[in-house]
């Protein structure tokens, strides 16, 4: 018997636990953290003292097993994402995952089966759908101010020509892993939603830093070649000396939107910040992008102000609409069945890049 609020049990206690998950957790009225799977605590990092209110579980065996958890949310590496979903899902459990979903389309679609067998929710944590910038353009788009789009372009660039050593595990060759599905997941799921799938892509996968002993891909850029002639450009790269990192560059007939800077949903969070709190998603004024068209056939840039996030708009929408969805009250925010595509346009790409040469989606 479901219970209300639902409650969530997590896999997983690192950052993308602390940051991105639980803090929606807390703020969505409909939803309890009730549980937190960690393997190994330390005395400076344990779920269960900070949060003595929780069940605190040292395997997601036992976990899945406890008839009070509703819904899991997994937030391990992506590595484990498929092996953990279908416990959950096995167990009774509707089930939302960390981009990326899982390291293959195969994966993906045996846990689709799997949640329709078992009457479960399967969702993906593709919470880039809610930053102010894309919707921003999505808006842009919908109202057709830069008429046909020709170019676009998507970027996640940064300047780190060293390797970290914080997350060891992301610098590793491994199912799931480098930057294609690090952020090009991100990415790729945006261009999607606002185009659709593309009929034929290019991958170029590897390695921008020196050193780099493991192989693994720390940059990529994708080609996604459309049917009319669109071609929209994922790029991410860690090697990039700029003062300022382009974010999205739209390129239409009557004009163009160009923005730099990140969303800043991800530091104000990171910061402690929660959603419903003043300023929260709001970036600063001189982080606008700028809007180009032509007025009197002489063409003007402005700055053109982003959107404004509400209660609905911020990442806790990821988190509101899969507890009305739990409750029959509409659809899940990422349908299971998208992410599934995003994979299958990595492998598209991965393949490409192995093979030099452009393939058919």
């Amino acid at each position: 018997m479901a219970s209300n609020p639902y409650n969530v049990g997590i896999i997983g206690y690192g950052s993308a636990a602390k940051v991105f998950h639980i803090p929606l957790i807390e703020v969505t009225p409909e939803l309890s953290l009730y549980a937190i799977v960690q393997r190994h605590p330390t005395p400076e990092n344990d779920a269960s003292k900070s949060y003595s209110g929780i069940k605190s579980y040292r395997a997601t065996e036992e976990m899945v097993k406890d008839d009070s958890v509703d819904i899991v949310a997994i937030t391990t590496t992506p590595a484990s994402h498929f092996e953990l979903a279908k416990l959950a899902l096995e167990n009774g459990k509707h089930v939302l995952v960390e981009k990326p979903f899982v390291p293959t389309s195969r994966e993906a679609d045996e846990l689709i089966a799997l949640a329709k067998k078992h009457d479960k929710l399967l969702t993906v944590y593709q919470n880039r759908r809610f930053d102010t910038d894309f919707l921003t353009i999505q808006s842009l788009l919908q109202t057709h101010t830069l008429g046909r789009i020709v170019e676009f372009e998507s970027h996640f660039d940064r300047y780190k020509p060293t390797l970290a050593n914080s997350k060891p595990w992301k610098t590793l060759p491994q199912p799931g892993g480098g930057a294609i599905y690090d952020l090009g997941a991100h990415l790729i799921d945006q261009i999607v939603q606002l185009f659709g799938l593309p009929q034929t892509i290019t991958g170029f996968l590897g390695s921008q830093r020196a050193e780099n002993t493991g192989g693994y891909d720390d940059s990529c850029t994708v080609l996604m070649h459309y049917a009319d002639g669109m071609m929209a450009t994922v790029k991410v790269a860690v090697i990039s000396p700029e003062a300022e990192q382009l974010r999205f560059w739209v390129r239409g007939e009557w004009g163009s939107y160009k923005k730099y800077h990140e969303d800043p949903q991800e530091a104000h969070l990171t910061s402690g910040m929660r959603p419903g709190d003043a300023g929260f998603g709001i970036e600063p004024q001189d982080h606008s992008g700028t809007l180009t068209t032509p007025i009197n056939s002489i063409l003007t840039s402005k700055p053109y102000q982003t959107v404004q996030p509400t209660a609905d708009t911020t990442y806790k929408a990821i988190y509101t609409q899969l507890a009305a969805a739990v409750a029959g009250k509409g659809d899940v925010a990422v349908k299971a069945e998208e992410a599934r595509e995003v994979i299958r346009l990595i492998e598209l790409a991965k393949r490409s890049s192995e093979e030099g040469r452009t393939v058919d989606v």
